[in-house]
């Protein structure tokens, strides 16, 4: 057997019809996961360190330019989860286009993408958590609520800031492993509840914080370039739109949970399609609320949105509520990716390709225990020590990573098996699996170049683990395919 060698079809359905997993999510609350995934750190946090460092007022086209690649990055996953409608995401699509060794560096990406965008959120979560209590009198040390590590002034330089850890985000990231041990229909539960309330503040923020914008805050709308790649111009606007990328990654959590959808050929495309326009739309509008309400200068904070309105004082009031919205948008983004990184444990694991006691499930509560308990203690230790600006471009590179190759399987599934049953078809595909291959992979090259040198690490200690472990214990290999 080959490294490229692929997984059958009709094997990974086989593998969803022996589910150990329950299947309880309708296309309501898989909607309600993506919104739950998307909405988050990216509008509550990004916006600002994006706009401030890197596109300015621009930051609306950075927006639609991570949307337009979503949209058809999202087309091909929806093809591919309705058609393969079992956990794993980009890690089973790859195992049947492109064979077991591009699976293993997608579904090691999804790893990085998923561990390090719940201790991302976390991060932003601790920042508003803090700044709320502020509000009311409660001051926390600096010392706890702080990541002991920063990013220096050049590409590779790691500094340290003095204090010891980031308290509130190891302990939410621990509050939020509990829940998603014990189930996940309990988990959609809550992340239904929380993603109402922080839908509605968000409405609240555009629509009072439009009376207060101004137009000379968009003035120039694509600040000049200062002579560093990346910093202001048009470089400015890719990039940013790269390292915002991280705030969409929601679509991409809603598949991984295909296989405990209820009817995943019908729902799985509802799921992403949907929860992807809605996003779109609201993140387009707090972007241009945002940089119209304040000078994008001054949005270089971990809470911009509550610093845009505590500027005036005719929105003091609203504040308060972004902030608790904030936190519930975080709580529920934080949900949807510790739900999401065990899955893929689960599924490589199922391969052969991690040890069996990664495929573990609980005998009660039907989730992957194990690989829960793993993902909350590694994402806690990650958020206690690492500042958002270095876990956010970490999380965009292996996104876009896996959506480059979901976009070029769908393209080769197409032409190596056309007879496969494809309950949801992607539209006009050599036009949209190249442009969404194309765009990710621009978003990719954008991304600043510490970024790349960390990825090139995660991926060696990804393949000395797979070729130490995951090529001889391989399923595909023990049956000689």
């Amino acid at each position: 057997m080959g490294l490229f060698s692929t997984k059958a079809v009709a094997e990974i359905h086989e593998d969803g019809d022996g589910n150990e997993l329950h299947r309880v999510l309708d296309a309501k609350t898989l909607v309600m996961l993506g919104i739950g995934a998307i909405i988050g750190t990216g509008i509550f946090v990004l916006t600002g360190t994006a706009a401030a460092n890197h596109a300015g007022p621009a930051l609306v086209l950075s927006f639609i330019i991570a949307g337009v690649g979503c949209a058809f990055a999202g087309l091909c996953y929806a093809e591919f989860a309705a058609m393969i409608p079992v956990s794993g995401s980009a890690y089973s699509y790859s195992y049947v286009t492109l064979g077991e060794f591009v699976a293993w560096f997608v579904g090691w990406n999804l790893i990085l993408e998923y561990l390090f965008a719940g201790a991302t959120v976390a991060v932003g979560w601790s920042g508003y958590v803090v700044s709320l209590l502020n509000q009311i009198g409660v001051h926390l040390p600096e010392a706890l609520t702080n990541a002991p590590f920063g990013k220096g002034v050049g590409h590779y330089d790691i500094v340290r800031t003095g204090a010891i850890v980031n308290l509130p985000a190891v302990l939410i990231i621990g509050l939020i492993s509990c829940l998603c041990y014990v189930g996940i229909h309990q988990s959609a539960r809550v992340n239904t509840v929380v993603v109402a309330i922080k839908v509605a503040v968000i409405i609240l923020f555009i629509g009072f914080g439009s009376w207060y914008v101004s137009g000379a805050n968009w003035q120039p709308f694509i600040p000049p370039n200062t002579g560093e790649f990346g910093h202001y111009g048009w470089s400015g606007v890719v990039q940013a739109a790269g390292i915002i990328f991280f705030a969409y990654i929601g679509f991409d959590a809603v598949s991984t949970a295909a296989q405990e959808a209820r009817n995943p050929q019908r729902d799985m495309p509802i799921g992403i399609m949907v929860s992807l326009l809605i996003c779109t739309v609201l993140y387009i509008s707090v972007a241009a609320v945002l940089t119209g309400m304040v000078p994008y200068h001054d949005l270089n904070t971990p809470a911009p949105v509550a610093m845009a309105l505590d500027r005036y004082q005719g929105l003091r009031w609203l504040a308060g509520w972004v902030k608790l919205g904030a936190i519930a948008g975080m709580t529920s983004t934080m949900l949807v990716m510790l739900l999401g990184q065990p899955r893929i444990f689960y599924a490589m694991s199922r391969d052969g390709l991690l040890p069996p006691i990664f495929r573990r499930v609980h005998p009660t509560y039907k989730t992957p225990s194990f690989s829960t308990v793993l993902t909350g203690v590694a994402a806690a230790a990650v958020a206690g020590m690492l500042p958002v600006t270095i876990l956010g471009e970490l999380v965009s590179i292996g996104t876009l990573m896996a959506f480059v190759v979901v976009c070029i399987g769908v393209l080769i599934l197409r032409r190596t098996r056309p007879d496969l049953k494809r309950p949801f078809r992607v539209p006009a595909p050599a036009f949209v699996c190249t442009a969404g291959a194309l765009i990710c992979a621009y978003m990719m090259l954008s991304l600043p170049h510490d970024t790349w040198l960390r990825l090139i690490v995660w991926t060696a200690i990804g393949l000395l683990i797979y070729f130490f472990y995951g090529y001889r214990h391989s399923e595909l290999r023990k049956q000689g395919l």
